[in-house]
């Protein structure tokens, strides 16, 4: 490759670089202080991009960029490529508070530009809770989530259940459900579901002043029940009686949790909430 004229991509004028890589131009190759010729002046520009985007993809902190732009006039302006962002590795990306700056927004605002979906989730998160700026952030966490960002998308769903951004009444437990992928358990919860299951503890729950004896639902611990969680794919059980929350429209579920109380919603408990005194007062007309 010596001697040949470097290819030079299509890049956006934003990008174009003036000049070769250690200055001047004029078509001419520049030569290294001992004579030799400048073999990354010669590399054509879509090949230098598929090396910056691999360091970025492989990038164990913000410095690793950095140092490339500094390096030269044409790695700074490849570096700035939307493929380069798009690529930024999660460490690359991991800024601190104590070095927040406009310059580092903008640098995060780059790479969720070019399709960087950690970018948009950090920088989604920073907007929507520390600079107050709602509905930026929610539309960055949105971007993330519909590219599949697990983070992102348990982000929102939590947003949904407080009602976060707005008033208390805005809270909605079906929204966040809908958000909440159910993925595969994980061994260590089927070993607990399968450990309380054969010894005949099950997730049912009673109202207060109800709960079934210790001996009857497998207890050892004394002082009374301690429940399962409702989600049956849980598996976790209570280390102290009242630890887990109940469901607070019927109070006939328990969980350790809000992800398993949208997990167990969106399987099945939207279908068997029923406020507690009107499923009393619908048994007595019955009876």
């Amino acid at each position: 490759m010596v001697g040949q004229k470097r290819k030079r991509s299509s890049l956006p004028p934003q990008y174009a670089t003036a000049g070769d890589c250690c200055g001047g131009g004029g078509g001419r190759r520049k030569r290294l202080a001992g004579g030799g010729p400048d073999y990354l002046d010669e590399l054509p520009d879509d090949l230098v991009l598929a090396v910056l985007s691999k360091l970025a993809a492989s990038a164990s902190s913000p410095s690793d960029l950095l140092s490339v732009h500094l390096t030269c006039k044409r790695l700074n302006g490849l570096g700035r490529h939307d493929m380069v962002f798009a690529k930024a590795s999660p460490a690359s990306l991991a800024v601190k508070a104590a070095s927040w700056s406009e310059p580092v927004q903008r640098f995060l605002k780059l790479c969720a530009d070019a399709g960087n979906l950690e970018a948009c989730y950090i920088l989604g998160m920073i907007r929507f809770y520390c600079l107050g700026n709602r509905s930026g952030g929610a539309a960055l966490l949105a971007r993330a989530a519909v590219g599949g960002h697990a983070a992102a998308l348990y982000s929102l769903a939590v947003i949904q259940f407080n009602g976060s951004g707005g008033a208390k009444s805005d809270r909605d437990l079906r929204a966040g459900a809908a958000l909440l992928p159910e993925a595969e358990p994980h061994p260590a919860n089927l070993f607990m579901a399968d450990w309380w299951a054969s010894r005949g503890v099950q997730a049912t729950a009673k109202k207060p002043g109800l709960e079934a004896p210790a001996a009857a639902t497998g207890d050892s611990d004394g002082g009374g029940e301690l429940r399962l969680c409702s989600h049956v794919r849980c598996g976790r059980r209570e280390t102290r009686r009242h630890e887990f929350r109940r469901c607070s429209v019927c109070g006939a579920a328990n969980y350790c949790s809000r992800a398993c109380q949208a997990l167990d919603w969106k399987r099945a408990h939207k279908a068997q909430c029923v406020p507690m005194d009107r499923w009393l007062l619908a048994a007595g007309e019955a009876q």
